[in-house]
């Protein structure tokens, strides 16, 4: 693999981060920013915990509003539905 080199500038922080990692892994700096952005595309994309969790606490709250019927009273309700549709709808008081 060919080695480009880049000019970029980061906080001092992310720079003792960088160090820190770099350093308690036994590995060049520049290796440890190569494996942080392979990590960070992989998950580009993908939910974070956070959302993850947030979508979970939505879903775990709506599922018990679901009503629980019998898929034969729902298909049942379709039909009328279809066809009242097939007829016009509701026609009754409106002119």
């Amino acid at each position: 693999m060919a080695a480009v080199r880049l000019t970029f500038s980061l906080d001092s922080e992310t720079v003792t981060r960088l160090r820190t990692a770099a350093e308690r892994l036994r590995l060049p700096q520049s290796q440890v920013v190569r494996e942080a952005i392979a990590d960070f595309s992989a998950r580009v994309g993908r939910l974070s915990e956070a959302e993850r969790a947030a979508l979970l606490r939505t879903f775990d709250r709506v599922l018990p509003l679901v009503p629980s019927r019998p898929a034969s009273a729902v298909d049942a309700e379709l039909r009328v539905l279809r066809a009242a549709r097939r007829r016009g709808g509701r026609r009754a008081g409106i002119r």
